[in-house]
């Protein structure tokens, strides 16, 4: 049973039972290989050289323990299971029994005359599919197993993977499979990874038949080859499924098409944020974002304002948030609506990010960043994101009335229309918006995911209203008719045609 990638984004959907959200799911992990060991080694002491036994060192169970509990499981380890599918059975039987919620293996899903987990996997349960079209890590196998309980007349469901034996492949299958899941019996209401875009740094060849995910480290640049400020990816090299170096400091899967072409430098690819990005490199021309405020005497941040000037809408984004600012968590926000706005640079009519800057939930500190942009470096968007919810400290709305000149509350509607398709409690959200000089400023809620459902929200109008914010007068609705092209018609004759009936009335849907 062979699926294409897309199988993975299907895999909430198979996950979506009815039971108890458990806040810390139990897993259990278990080795299945007669070769594998636990990294033993012989000193020969005339020499003094390390000597390895010839066999698989046991790098899977690391990694998958350490991954796991980066996820906040309770994480049962089982072992290694030997190659005998009698031993084999007896040990998934015990863990099916103790009331797990997740079972995850590693290795013994491939073909070979020795590999049970698959053949047992589907006899204890129902297997959905046990090959994918995706580099590496194709020998994956997920099932269902149904567990009734006699005692308590309940059924319980347990997920299970078949992860490959290969260490790379293994990591990679357990990041875009098993996470997910774990993260959805969670409860997380989205509980996929972030993607960004980012530039290749070096070209890289895709393979001819399968999608791949490609290791490789993001970092941001302040120019990341395109003239605008971005992350740019560098490959960790040789790609082998068995070389395990190639996942050393990876923070990224760039998701690359099955073409048989070579990628060139610069070109634009989805990567996968597999770890926390606050932590990956940035570049030696880049000056980090201070925790408590922006950096107004940075260099990279006046040069990359100085060099936008010619540019449609010059754009900054605020991110509001007192752990971020702390230091006690990373932004994963403020990247992501800095990707959201150069992905739609073309439809928002030349848009770029030229300043970003993190501070604390506290009216002050938002209101002399808000009035540095639109006073002195003269941006013309600005996106706040957090501090709009109901918290004492949630401050960002208090902090935006206070400076804007006109509001547009047409703009907020449109975002929580657009929230409100995906969850109620986009009706807790107190953004405004408003225009201050010639700078249009956003509220939007500091949830990644909802920084780009509401900037899919706001694309088809934002290019329209900067313009009309310039002074544009020209700037109408493509179907609307300019004044000086009209028909004349005289007053008290339209009047008196209204008022018979004889006309009907249209009316002008611009601002006069």
């Amino acid at each position: 049973m062979e699926r294409r990638l897309e199988i993975s984004s299907n895999l909430q959907q198979s996950s979506n039972y009815k039971y108890a959200i458990i806040l810390i799911p139990a897993i259990m992990r278990l080795q299945s290989s007669s070769e594998t060991i636990r990294a033993q080694i012989l000193l020969t002491p005339s020499i003094g050289k390390a000597k390895t036994i010839k066999e698989i060192r046991d790098s899977n169970r690391a990694m998958l323990l350490a991954a796991a509990g980066q996820q906040h499981c309770k994480v049962v380890d089982l072992g290694i299971a030997r190659d005998d599918e009698e031993h084999l059975e007896r040990i998934v039987d015990s863990a099916i029994s103790s009331g797990i919620d997740i079972l995850v293996t590693s290795g013994g899903v491939s073909m070979g005359d020795r590999d049970f987990v698959k053949p047992l996997l589907e006899k204890r349960g129902t297997v959905y599919f046990s090959k994918v079209l995706m580099k590496p890590g194709k020998p994956i196998t997920f099932a269902e197993i149904v567990v009734n309980s006699t005692e308590e007349k309940l059924t319980k469901k347990i997920l299970a993977f078949g992860l490959p034996g290969n260490p790379v492949s293994c990591l990679v299958c357990f990041h875009l499979f098993a996470v997910p899941a774990i993260r959805h019996l969670c409860g997380w209401a989205n509980p996929y990874h972030l993607r960004l875009q980012a530039r290749l740094s070096q070209p890289i060849k895709t393979d001819p038949v399968r999608p791949e995910f490609h290791r490789a480290i993001i970092r941001w640049e302040v120019n990341d080859g395109s003239g605008n400020p971005g992350f740019v990816a560098e490959s960790t090299g040789h790609q082998m499924s068995s070389r395990l170096l190639s996942m050393k400091s990876v923070n990224a899967l760039l998701e690359l098409p099955a073409t048989s072409t070579v990628l060139s430098p610069g070109t634009s690819v989805s990567a996968i944020i597999i770890s926390d990005i606050s932590f990956f490199p940035v570049s030696k021309s880049f000056s980090p974002l201070s925790p408590s405020a922006v950096n107004h005497n940075s260099s990279a941040h006046e040069q990359a304002l100085k060099e936008s000037r010619g540019t449609e809408i010059r754009t900054a984004i605020l991110t509001v948030s007192d752990t971020v600012a702390s230091g006690s968590g990373p932004d994963r926000s403020g990247p992501r609506a800095v990707s959201v706005v150069n992905s739609s640079s073309e439809k928002l009519g030349g848009a770029r990010v030229v300043a970003t800057a993190v501070v604390p939930d506290e009216v002050g500190k938002i209101k002399d960043v808000l009035r540095r942009w639109s006073d002195i470096d003269k941006v013309d968007l600005i996106l706040t994101l957090g501090g709009t919810g109901f918290t004492p400290r949630d401050v960002t709305p208090e902090a935006t009335k206070s400076l804007i000149e006109k509001e547009t509350p047409g703009l907020v509607y449109m975002m929580l229309r657009e929230s409100l398709k995906v969850t109620p409690f986009a009706a807790l959200s107190r953004s405004v918006a408003g225009i201050r000089g010639s700078t249009l400023i956003i509220n939007m809620p500091g949830n990644p995911n909802a920084v780009a459902e509401c900037m899919e929200a706001l694309i088809p109008v934002l290019k329209h209203a900067m313009k009309q914010i310039k002074g544009d007068k020209r700037e109408k609705h493509p179907s609307h008719v300019p004044h000086a092209q009209a028909e004349s018609t005289d007053t008290w004759e339209k009047s008196y045609k209204l008022a018979s009936g004889d006309v009907e009335e249209h009316t002008c849907p611009c601002s006069h």
